[in-house]
């Protein structure tokens, strides 16, 4: 991944990102520093907190990193498969209705979401929803699109 550009965030982006992330994930990130960093060969922006790649945009929506999710723990905003999901997951598949073993009941179609395996609740990758979360246990059907996931470009970036 080039880096395009580097900036430090003024204070009123930083609150933008914290509120965003209380709001949708409940989870406080905590950094003296934030830094954008805009990459040419992505569909992403990264924010280094600390020199942490903890938070990106996509679609000029901050949401937390794998990295940045599973040092948080979200309270909110999680759907969690089932071991025998875990592979494809992490491997950039989109999350089927089969593998889910529970969804947050507040998410919404369209919202960002947490992957989280069920054993260790470590987060596999960040999707998309495509259904609401009580709709999201099932039979068939794909209801995640996955966005980022582990061992991705962004997941293997440093800074």
């Amino acid at each position: 991944m080039q880096v395009k550009s580097r900036h430090h965030l003024r204070s009123d982006a930083i609150d933008e990102i914290r509120a965003a992330l209380a709001d949708g994930l409940g989870v406080e990130i905590d950094g003296d520093a934030f830094e954008l960093v805009e990459l040419t060969d992505s569909a992403f922006d990264l924010v280094l907190v600390d020199g942490e790649p903890l938070v990106f945009y996509t679609d000029e929506e901050p949401f937390v990193t794998v990295r940045g999710a599973n040092e948080t723990n979200p309270d909110s905003g999680v759907v969690t498969v089932d071991a025998g999901a875990i592979s494809f997951v992490s491997n950039g598949a989109d999350v089927m209705r089969p593998g889910i073993v529970e969804a947050d009941p507040d998410v919404e179609a369209g919202d960002l979401v947490a992957i989280a395996e069920e054993t260790h609740g470590k987060v596999l990758a960040i999707g998309r929803a495509l259904v609401d979360g009580p709709e999201m246990v099932g039979e068939e059907g794909k209801v995640v699109e996955s966005v980022h996931h582990v061992g991705d470009d962004l997941y293997e970036f440093e800074p």
